[in-house]
């Protein structure tokens, strides 16, 4: 089916002012990626959108889903944990309360993380700074000497 009849599917199963359903091109826009990014999800097993006539047709539930892959993305997830946690879901939610405890244990995980690469980068500035002015007394003593 080509992409213009596709939207007109998608377009004329839409409700009043709600978006049931989206076609690849829509949600790559409104995302920011490529095709080849979508496909690639869909292909990783994250996305499983309809078919119709062999267009590509997603639901809420898919928009949804990109949104946490592009987000999870974001904060260094990698695709197989970020599948881990979509599939956690379930198809009726009934898995809220074990994405939520994830969620919890990966961001618990990033923190200690980052709060460690902070005390790292702290401990750091204030040996480059201690060079640094050193190094400026240094200066001013030679240019000192100089003077007299």
């Amino acid at each position: 089916m080509p992409l213009t009849e596709a939207q007109a599917f998608v377009d004329s199963h839409r409700d009043e002012g709600a978006s049931e359903l989206f076609g690849i091109t829509e949600l790559c826009r409104e995302f920011g990626i490529s095709l080849r990014a979508l496909r690639f999800y869909e292909d990783k097993g994250l996305l499983s959108p309809r078919r119709v006539n062999g267009a590509r047709v997603y639901t809420r539930r898919d928009r949804a889903r990109l949104s946490l892959i592009l987000r999870a993305k974001a904060i260094g997830s990698q695709l197989s944990e970020i599948k881990r946690y979509l599939d956690l879901y379930g198809d009726q939610g009934e898995g809220r309360a074990q994405q939520l405890n994830f969620v919890i244990d990966r961001t618990d995980q990033e923190i200690a993380a980052l709060e460690k690469k902070r005390a790292s980068i702290d401990e750091t500035l204030a040996e480059l700074r201690i060079i640094n002015s050193t190094c400026r007394q240094k200066l001013e003593k030679q240019a000192e000497k100089e003077k007299a």
